[in-house]
């Protein structure tokens, strides 16, 4: 078992008092987005591990090691043989703990199949994988778990045609009546479709007005228009603003949960939660971003439903894990509430585990953990926990 040592990702949606409050550190002003807990080539996490017996009886040479070399020379004794034959020898999942202080973009994530296809078709084309316009940085699925830790804003999937066309239409905003009338006489896959595409290639000047426009009576209705004004402050001009009209809008309590899987949109707006995603960059962005938006990739990968934002509560066991159920393979996370003089939590596993505690004060073997911090568990090896406090496990599904 290992303490990690964590990158903190300063995008600049993020909250610049959330994490450093969770973990009792002074906010330097800038935004503090994501801390990255995992095996992820972009930051992974470190540890203390020496790398040979010789450097283990030399103090001076326990310098922190990245988790993707402690894995890469040796991953079957650190991920375990199952995880290895169905995943390869890499960390599937990464764990983070997200601030968003304002929007993130409005995006979508392929399915494997998808991320397969299209990854291979950029690399024989020959497109740089940090180009700015490449669209697929590696082969793999995105979906991903959102569990709130403060009330935590988003949109999550499409509403139905005619709510968005009501709430489009109470704006009285005469260049919305196009979409408004195509919401309402086509079916559901057909108006969500034709819109969307509509907005995204509409000429950009013309979008700019028509979302200042939008903006303006959101700010002057409030209440269930409220959060399209927050966003179009964030993003003025940017045709996502009417995109994120189109979605649901979601506000989890602390301990409520998202999943978000394949072709579904969807934005964080504001909150703090730990977030587990496949260990995958593949992002196709829908709006409320400078970045490139492969709007015909886009309109393929988007599924046009209407669907609830399915908000997930954690299912009790006798062993006292409360555990998300998704339907994904490459991770699971639960999560412990500990009380001083319990009996400890058996978390030994198969797998590979993160343990992070978000509250309270945990010991994991003979580590003391306080919020924010988090361990690396090794496959099969022998863990358990006590203290008073939360802690979340993140592993491979059984």
């Amino acid at each position: 078992m290992d303490r990690l040592s964590n990158t903190v990702r300063p995008y600049a949606w993020g909250s610049t008092t959330a994490i450093p409050a969770l973990l009792g550190t002074a906010p330097t002003g800038e935004p503090q987005a994501e801390m990255w807990m995992g095996a992820h080539p972009g930051a992974p996490s470190r540890i203390a591990r020496p790398k040979s017996t010789t450097d283990a009886a030399n103090t001076t040479a326990q310098t922190e090691r990245p988790l993707t070399e402690v894995i890469a020379a040796d991953p079957e004794g650190e991920l375990g043989a199952a995880t290895v034959t169905r995943f390869g020898p890499r960390l599937p999942f990464l764990l983070k703990l997200l601030a968003a202080g304002s929007p993130l973009s409005l995006q979508v994530h392929p399915d494997l199949d998808q991320a397969r296809k299209g990854y291979a078709d950029e690399e024989a084309r020959g497109i740089p994988i940090d180009a700015p316009h490449r669209t697929y940085k590696d082969a793999n699925h995105k979906p991903e778990l959102i569990c709130a830790l403060t009330p935590f804003d988003g949109l999550c999937g499409f509403r139905r045609p005619t709510e968005a066309a009501d709430a489009m239409e109470a704006l009285g905003v005469d260049s919305l009546k196009p979409y408004v009338d195509l919401l309402r006489a086509h079916p559901e896959e057909a108006a969500l479709r034709e819109v969307l595409t509509a907005i995204l290639g509409a000429d950009p000047a013309e979008m700019a007005d028509t979302v200042a426009e939008a903006a303006a009576a959101c700010e002057r209705l409030g209440g269930a228009h409220a959060p399209y004004a927050r966003i179009a402050h964030n993003y003025p001009g940017d045709p996502g603003v009417l995109a994120a009209m189109l979605l649901n809008y979601v506000q989890l309590q602390p301990g409520e949960a998202l999943f978000l899987g394949a072709g579904v949109p969807h934005a964080y707006l504001d909150g703090l939660g730990v977030e587990i995603m496949a260990n995958s960059d593949n992002v196709l962005r829908c709006g409320l971003t400078p970045k490139h938006i492969d709007v015909p990739e886009l309109l393929r990968i988007v599924r046009f439903e209407a669907t609830e934002p399915g908000v997930l509560r954690p299912e009790a066991s006798p062993s006292g894990e409360e555990r998300y159920e998704t339907p994904v393979d490459e991770f699971a996370l639960s999560r412990y509430t500990l009380a001083s003089g319990a009996a400890p939590a058996e978390l030994t596993a198969p797998t590979p585990q993160i343990l992070l505690c978000t509250a309270g004060t945990v010991r994991v073997g003979e580590l003391d953990l306080t919020p924010g911090q988090s361990v690396y568990v090794p496959a099969a090896e022998a863990v358990e926990a006590t203290g008073s406090g939360t802690l979340f496990r993140a592993t491979v599904a059984a």
